[in-house]
C-alpha cells in the first residue's frame, strides 16, 4: 500500500478539480495548496533519507504499478485542460476568477504534464517517450525531450549549459535565457541528428519539425473550437507550465559547475553536481524529481529506485518551498549562496 502515496500527485489536479466546481475564490486553491500550504508541511516534517536494499531495488524497478502512476496523468491532465477550456468559453468569470484558474491549470501542466514527461521521455519504450511528448504538448514545451535528454543531461553543470543556472543569477533572469537558449539549443541538436543520417531539413525525421506543427494544429483547434479567450488562456497557462519547469532547473543546479580537464573535456557528472531534497511531500508530489543527484548521476533509473547520496549538496527545504524562494532573490540569495561549494564558484 505504501507504494500507491504516489497517488498524492493526483491532490494538484483534484484541488483544481474543486476551484472548478465551486469557482470563486476556490480557484486559487491550488496555487495555495502548492505555495502555501505544502511548504508548511514541509517545515513540519521530517526528511526522508533512507535507501532501498538491492533486493528492493530490482523488485521495485520492475513493478508496473509505478509506470501506471504515471500513465494516468495523461489522461487526467487533458481531460482537466479541456473542462478548463469549456468553462473559460461559456462561463463569464471574472478577472480574478480568470487569473486563479490559468495559475491553477498551468501548475498541473508543469507538475502533472512536464514533470512526468521529464520521467518517460527517460524510457528507452516509444509508446512511453510518446506519452511523455502528449504531455509537453498542451505547455508548447516539446522542444524540451530534444533539448533535455541530448543537451542538460550532457552539458549539466556547465556554462554551456542553459539549464544551469549561474552563481548569483536571479530566477527572473534564468526564466529568459533558459527559454531562449534552450529552444535554440534544441534546433541544433536536431540540425546535428539529422546531418548524422544525411536528412534534410523536411524528412519526415525532423521532429523539431513535427513539434512546431502539432503545437500550432493544437492552438488552431482551440481557438475554433473554444473560442478567443479560450485561446488566450490557453497560451497563458503554457507559459505558467513551463516557467514552473525553469523554476525547478533553477534551483537544481543553481551555482553548480563542473571541472574541466587539461583535456578541454569536462569532468563526468557526479553526485555533487546537482541538489538533492529529502524533503518527503515535494518527493511524492514531484515523483523523486528531488533526487536529482542521483538521476543526473544515472539518468536510466526510474524514479522508483532513485537514491540519496550523502555527498550530494543538500537543499535546506523543499523543491516547493525552494521555489517560492527563488521568488525573492535576497532571500534566496542569502540563503543558497553561502552553500555552494567555494571551489564551484571560482570555475
Amino acid at each position: 500500500m505504501r507504494d500507491l502515496k504516489y497517488l498524492s500527485a493526483l491532490s494538484v489536479p483534484l484541488s483544481v478539480i474543486i476551484g472548478l466546481y465551486f469557482k470563486g475564490f476556490w480557484l486559487f486553491l491550488t496555487p495555495i495548496y502548492i505555495f502555501v500550504l505544502i511548504p508548511i508541511l514541509e517545515l513540519i516534517l521530517k526528511e526522508e533519507n533512507s535507501n532501498f536494499s538491492n533486493e528492493e531495488v530490482s523488485s521495485r524497478a520492475i513493478n508496473p504499478l509505478f509506470d501506471w502512476l504515471l500513465y494516468l496523468n495523461l489522461p487526467i491532465v487533458y481531460g482537466l485542460l479541456v473542462w478548463a477550456l469549456l468553462e473559460v468559453s461559456s462561463y463569464g468569470f471574472e478577472s480574478y476568477e480568470f487569473v486563479g484558474l490559468v495559475l491553477s491549470v498551468g501548475i498541473v501542466l508543469g507538475g502533472n504534464g512536464i514533470n512526468v514527461a521529464h520521467e518517460l521521455g527517460h524510457r528507452q519504450a516509444s509508446k512511453e517517450r510518446f506519452i511523455g511528448k502528449a504531455l509537453l504538448l498542451p505547455s508548447l514545451y516539446m522542444h524540451f525531450y530534444i533539448e533535455h535528454n541530448f543537451g542538460h543531461h550532457l552539458h549539466a553543470a556547465t556554462k554551456e549549459d542553459p539549464a544551469t543556472a549561474r552563481f548569483k543569477q536571479t530566477v527572473y533572469s534564468f526564466w529568459l535565457t533558459s527559454t531562449i537558449r534552450q529552444y535554440f539549443s534544441a534546433w541544433k541538436i536536431q540540425k546535428r541528428l539529422l546531418s548524422n543520417y544525411n536528412l534534410s531539413f523536411f524528412s519526415f525525421r525532423n521532429d523539431m519539425l513535427w513539434y512546431s506543427i502539432l503545437q500550432a494544429i493544437y492552438l488552431i483547434v482551440v481557438f475554433f473550437v473554444f473560442g478567443k479567450t479560450a485561446l488566450l488562456f490557453a497560451v497563458i497557462a503554457a507559459f505558467v507550465g513551463f516557467l514552473l519547469l525553469e523554476t525547478v532547473n533553477y534551483i537544481e543546479h543553481y551555482g553548480l559547475l563542473r571541472k574541466k580537464k587539461e583535456s578541454g573535456r569536462y569532468e563526468r557528472v557526479k553526485e555533487i553536481h546537482s541538489w538533492n531534497s529529502n524533503h518527503v511531500i515535494g518527493r511524492i508530489l514531484l515523483y523523486e524529481l528531488t533526487r536529482h543527484s542521483d538521476h543526473h548521476f544515472r539518468s536510466s533509473k526510474k524514479y522508483q529506485v532513485l537514491e540519496c547520496h550523502e555527498n550530494s549538496p543538500q537543499l535546506p527545504y523543499g523543491y516547493p518551498t525552494s521555489m517560492v524562494l527563488a521568488l525573492f532573490p535576497p532571500l534566496w540569495f542569502a540563503i543558497m549562496n553561502k552553500r555552494v561549494p567555494r571551489e564551484m564558484i571560482s570555475i
